[in-house]
């Protein structure tokens, strides 16, 4: 297992997004957006209540307090130092209690196998070297009948046109070099990784963001951005 599974170019890139993470009009702002719509999808299939919650990737942690806010209790991962800061500091504004580590999701899973009722790795598979990796840490995390969530950027013509061209040069919604075409993912690719992990695969679903209206939506055509909704299966005696 390489428990150093991270690109130090990536890290220092969203170290560099660090002061920025919380305003919803700076180069976090489609994060800000989509949020709400990830929220609910998560929500609406794994009770979060109590639940412990890993979120993989968890950056200056805005999914990290929306998942605090609905009762979860949240571990957040993520190995930019400076972003972890970030998150840390904003609990002082926010009021909610979430356990930032600076840690791969391979080294954690080491020492936290079997743990958690819910796993969400968003938008983070991209931009590592080794994301079939990460997916089986992700899922040495998980309970019998945890959750796991994951999203991605599928590898098409359409997202690169959407991501890459639109996003970062066109409409610059975000940072030039945030995305690399050659580690979009293929839903094939994800579910694939996802069961030989063990999990069960139940919903592939695309997840939609008009940054006219600055609104998201999940449901439909898989390729540009896409949640996956897996399971670790109870096995009987």
């Amino acid at each position: 297992m390489n428990t150093q599974n991270l690109d130090p170019a990536e890290r220092a890139r969203f170290d560099e997004l660090a002061a920025s993470w919380w305003d919803p009009e700076g180069d976090s702002r489609p994060l800000h957006d989509l949020n709400p719509a990830r929220l609910r999808y998560i929500g609406e299939r794994a009770s979060l209540e109590g639940a412990t919650v890993v979120d993989v990737g968890c950056g200056g942690g805005l999914l990290s307090e929306g998942l605090a806010k609905a009762g979860a209790r949240v571990t957040g991962l993520d190995i930019a130092t400076r972003a972890l800061e970030v998150a840390r500091l904003h609990l002082y504004e926010s009021d909610l209690q979430v356990d930032y580590r600076e840690s791969t999701v391979e080294a954690f899973s080491a020492d936290h196998a079997g743990q958690f009722d819910v796993v969400t790795c968003l938008e983070m598979l991209e931009h590592v070297p080794e994301p079939a990796s990460a997916v089986a840490a992700c899922a040495r995390l998980l309970r019998p009948g945890g959750h796991a969530f994951f999203s991605t950027l599928n590898r098409t013509p359409l997202a690169f046109a959407a991501a890459i061209v639109g996003a970062e040069h066109i409409a610059r919604l975000l940072p030039r070099g945030t995305h690399r075409y050659d580690r979009f993912i293929r839903p094939s690719e994800l579910a694939a990784w996802i069961r030989s992990a063990g999990l069960e695969v139940h919903e592939l679903t695309g997840l939609h963001y008009n940054p006219l209206t600055r609104t998201a939506r999940t449901g439909g055509r898989l390729d540009v951005n896409y949640l996956v909704h897996a399971t670790r299966p109870v096995t009987g005696d």
